[in-house]
């Protein structure tokens, strides 16, 4: 993990967290595939982030982790969790209990990197070359492919109900990524985490009180999902996000996430036997250009 502190210096590694974000990002659905059997997915994700509170906050008071010195930058903090983490993770998470395919999940959110980088345009001011916006074009492109064969398993009568969280999920990354950007770049990640994490606890828990039974089969699957998500997502990778997010422009960091659905598939294929059709492939390979390209032009 990388030097949690906030000036710290940038290490030998700094070049490998791109490509450590994506493989342990892309590692989320073995939560949802062996989690959401046992748990509905707001009283899963509600227990996931009241671990990972209780973990990092005597971890950053033992630590003496610095907090932020105002109360705008606790808010902002705060915000930028509850879009990136609460929104996002909700709406993914309940698109995927409500019988939405993964892979059509990741198609909706892979529109990502396009949305961002129109905000950034906007909001943030971010000059984007013709040749970033054709990795844009070139990375979502492939991720059609890869997802394509997986996209006709959604009854068309359910398509409206299943794509709504979805779309939810969307906003979320994608207006949590350009507020972060630009009101909270840089935060101790340690005390950052409690912080972020928070909000979405409380909002979380209130709508699964609201809409769910909250309760839970704490089988071994389970356990070894709340554990693998608490661990290497919500402590790795969302630590390696707000990494990046401090010392890259958001269209860098968004085009990342086009990686994601091709390396879960290729997890699913070494792990589950799943099958990787010929335009699947052909759609890694466009997909890793694109983002070549729109990283390397910005």
């Amino acid at each position: 993990m990388p030097d949690l502190s906030d000036g710290a210096r940038r290490p030998p590694l700094d070049a490998f967290y791109p490509l450590l974000f994506v493989a342990l990002w892309s590692t989320g659905f073995i939560g949802a595939k062996f989690g959401l059997p046992d748990a509905e997915p707001l009283t899963f994700l509600a227990i996931r982030y009241a671990v990972v509170i209780a973990l990092m906050a005597p971890l950053a008071l033992l630590l003496r982790a610095p907090w932020p010195a105002s109360p705008a930058a606790w808010a902002h903090i705060a915000v930028s969790g509850l879009l990136v983490h609460g929104v996002y993770l909700g709406g993914v998470f309940m698109a995927i209990h409500r019988g939405l395919p993964a892979g059509v999940t990741a198609l909706v959110v892979g529109l990502q990197p396009l949305v961002t980088a129109l905000g950034a345009r906007v909001f943030l001011h971010e000059r984007i070359g013709r040749w970033q916006w054709a990795g844009l074009a070139l990375g979502f492109a492939g991720v059609a492919m890869v997802v394509a064969h997986k996209a006709t398993a959604v009854p068309p009568d359910a398509l409206r109900t299943m794509l709504l969280p979805a779309a939810v999920a969307l906003a979320g990354i994608t207006a949590g990524t350009l507020y972060q950007k630009r009101f909270c770049a840089s935060f101790d990640l340690r005390t950052g985490s409690v912080i972020q994490f928070v909000p979405c606890l409380l909002a979380t828990a209130a709508a699964a009180a609201a809409t769910e039974a909250m309760q839970v089969n704490w089988s071994g699957s389970f356990v070894f999902a709340l554990a693998w998500l608490v661990g290497v997502l919500s402590l790795g990778a969302v630590s390696l996000l707000n990494l990046l997010i401090r010392r890259g422009s958001a269209v860098r960091v968004a085009s990342l996430f086009y990686l994601t659905p091709p390396t879960t598939a290729l997890i699913a294929w070494g792990l589950f036997g799943e099958t990787l059709a010929g335009l699947s492939l052909v759609g890694m390979v466009v997909t890793a250009l694109g983002v070549w390209l729109a990283r390397r032009s910005g």
